[in-house]
């Protein structure tokens, strides 16, 4: 099974006050070349994905507060790649993680990446090498992902991850549709914040074989920080290519995440899950489908206060009876602006509400407007 690797951050967050995040909810139109998917119009891609990065890295507003920010899987040009980590470690601010998909590449490619960043990717690079050390692996496809750092002291850290579920090779005869299957999950440990957090791709979230499963791993080794330091896991964040985001099964491995049917789970009881998708406008071998894509949701245990809601750009529900308070928003291209709640926030004697959203932005031909809300305000 997949391997969980600590890494410690440096990542001076306020004490005792909540964090925040932006999804950026853009479209993605892949197409599949010489057995990879890649981005139909890289530099549309890379003009839409670059206006968030200058929107962060202006800081209008209260973005000066982001903390984290999500591009959905395959969102990124390969050949933009080190544009998107040079913008963040000159123009980000301190305390900034920034998760992004990028392209996909060969698994002699993602191997030449891990040793560039030897230094952050050791123990994910053994991983590989033991792996080409098997078979004639190397033209293998890697779905995969960057999380770039930037710590408080403005030193950037770049950390590399293969998506673990096979994908299309459990759909297809062909071998050579299998996709290579990443063998770590990062475990990030903030400090001095004391703040512990992690990143998959997508169905790594549900994937499963006949004797465990990546979300028990990530159950288990939270339980284990859990009971030997009584820390646990702050936020999981999932970034997606995703045309069924609310699928029966992401309801029932929450169920077992947040519900405690299969085992006491102390390590993630108050896990804040964030799913960030691509938009209803993505394409995949020029098929459309509007009504699949999008839908990026937040999770929270059952404990938090939060009531249904619905409002023109955003939601809350339980997500058809599961032990969450999940805000759930539409699908359209948009950015989401949110705060991520404290672990103590449930308070018995208020009706104060832990998830707040700061802003709805959408996509215009100017570039990133504030959308108003069902009655015509701005959205705060």
């Amino acid at each position: 099974m997949v391997k969980i690797i600590e890494k410690h951050v440096q990542l001076d967050f306020p004490l005792g006050h909540h964090l925040h995040c932006l999804i950026a909810q853009i479209p993605n139109r892949l197409r599949r070349r010489d057995h990879l998917f890649t981005l139909e119009q890289p530099e549309e891609q890379w003009r839409m994905a670059q206006s968030v990065l200058d929107l962060v890295a202006a800081g209008d507003g209260n973005l000066k507060r982001l903390h984290f920010l999500m591009f959905p899987e395959i969102s990124v040009p390969l050949s933009r790649f080190d544009e998107m980590l040079s913008t963040i470690e000159h123009r980000f601010r301190p305390n900034t993680v920034t998760m992004f998909g990028l392209e996909q590449v060969t698994l002699e490619q993602y191997r030449s990446l891990l040793i560039r960043f030897h230094a952050d990717n050791a123990e994910a690079l053994e991983c590989v090498e033991r792996d080409v050390d098997s078979g004639d692996i190397l033209g293998m496809p890697v779905n995969w992902c960057c999380v770039a750092v930037k710590e408080s002291s403005g030193n950037l850290r770049v950390f590399l991850e293969a998506k673990t579920h096979p994908f299309r090779g459990e759909e297809f005869l062909d071998k050579d549709h299998d996709l290579y299957r990443g063998r770590h999950f990062y475990l990030f440990r903030g400090e001095p914040a004391c703040f512990n957090f992690m990143t998959i791709i997508c169905l790594d979230y549900l994937y499963r074989d006949l004797y465990s499963s990546n979300i028990k791993q990530i159950i288990d080794h939270s339980n284990r920080l859990f009971f030997t330091l009584r820390q646990s896991l702050d936020a999981l964040f999932v970034i997606q290519c995703n045309p069924k985001p609310e699928h029966r099964s992401y309801r029932e491995v929450l169920s077992g995440f947040y519900g405690e049917y299969l085992e006491d789970t102390p390590g993630v009881r108050e896990t804040v899950t964030v799913f960030g998708n691509c938009s209803d406008e993505s394409e995949i071998q020029g098929v459309r489908c509007a009504p699949c894509y999008g839908i990026s949701f937040v999770a929270i245990s059952s404990r938090h206060k939060m009531l249904p809601y619905q409002e023109r750009e955003f939601s809350s529900d339980d997500f058809d009876g599961a032990p969450v308070c999940r805000l759930r928003f539409g699908s359209g291209t948009r950015l989401f602006y949110f705060n991520l709640p404290l672990h103590h926030e449930l308070d018995p004697r208020t009706s104060r509400v832990p998830l707040k959203v700061h802003s709805v932005m959408r996509w215009t031909d100017e570039g990133w407007a504030k959308v108003g809300d069902g009655e015509g305000r701005t959205s705060q």
